[in-house]
């Protein structure tokens, strides 16, 4: 059986080369744009703060209070909530 060759290396010289950094450093180039590509689609998202959430319910909750009847704001072929019985209501038991 022939005799297996082996080289003498020096552990001190061995790199990962030059394909190996042509690898990383594309990757990175790819990363890069990537995130600024996200960063402007997330830019243009539009949602509502917090405060603006906020005075929108405040704004309904008045709108509420003023028009006194919640049946005119309902759209036609929507029923109105059952409103609660009084106990003079309930007929005996």
């Amino acid at each position: 059986m022939p005799a297996m060759m082996v080289l003498a290396v020096n552990e001190d010289q061995v790199t990962p080369g030059v394909g190996a950094f042509l690898i990383v450093a594309a990757l990175g180039v790819t990363l890069f744009f990537l995130i600024r590509s996200m960063n402007k689609r997330i830019a243009r998202i539009e949602a509502p703060s917090e405060e603006d959430l906020r005075q929108a319910e405040w704004e309904r909750r008045q709108a509420g209070r003023d028009s006194g009847d919640e049946a005119e704001k309902a759209p036609a072929g929507v029923k109105k909530k059952a409103e609660p019985r009084s106990e003079a209501d309930q007929p005996d038991a």
